[in-house]
């Protein structure tokens, strides 16, 4: 286990729960993130969400009429609340992190991250975007902080906690097959989100 993942499970991770709130203009700019990205997906079957702290994402999915969802996260205090709002059945929410999902090879119809990788050790970013590639029978989708070139930033004062750099090029260097059905640009000033680019990818 990384330091990093120590530190979010801890009470660092607690306090980042407790600034995340379901209210109804963070649903409705994650809705309209969710509408956006999906738009080239095809029908959507399961999926499985990477970090899902207290499931934004989820929660938006389900709007869109997508309801066979699982969630991986490491934070005790999160998985509660997503249990407790109703978001999953607690068989759907496990206790696991990234670079060693417990799942079946091409169980779940999109796999994505939003706002996760970013917080990955670099030396751990290889093995979870291949546990998410692996896991993943069609779909991949992720909503991450850019740079060109990667780069480590403080984060709320600490160190070893925030890496930017270019995510979806990293999933291409890493299946070089993989196609790229759509991408873009989420705008603070516009879509109330942080600034993201996100990439979605199909498979082979």
């Amino acid at each position: 286990m990384t330091k990093q993942l120590d530190t979010w499970r801890g009470e660092f991770g607690d306090s980042y729960v407790d600034r995340n709130q379901a209210d109804d203009a963070a649903m409705a700019a994650r809705t309209r993130m969710w509408a956006r990205i999906l738009e080239r997906a095809g029908p959507i079957g399961n999926v499985l969400e990477v970090g899902a702290n207290i499931g934004l994402n989820l929660r938006a999915l389900r709007r869109l009429g997508v309801h066979d969802l699982t969630a991986v996260e490491p934070n005790a205090k999160a998985r509660a609340t997503l249990a407790a709002d109703g978001v999953l059945p607690a068989d759907r929410i496990h206790d696991a992190f990234g670079s060693a999902l417990p799942f079946a090879d091409a169980q779940f119809d999109l796999v994505f991250t939003s706002g996760v990788l970013i917080h990955v050790p670099p030396a751990d970013l290889e093995a979870t975007q291949r546990e998410i590639l692996r896991t993943s029978r069609r779909l991949v989708a992720c909503a991450e902080y850019f740079s060109v070139e990667p780069l480590e930033k403080r984060y709320r004062g600490a160190e070893g906690l925030l890496f930017t750099r270019d995510f979806g090029g990293a999933y291409l260097d890493l299946a070089p097959t993989l196609q790229v059905l759509d991408y873009g640009f989420f705008w603070r000033r516009t879509t109330g989100l942080d600034d993201l680019t996100w990439q979605l990818f199909q498979k082979a």
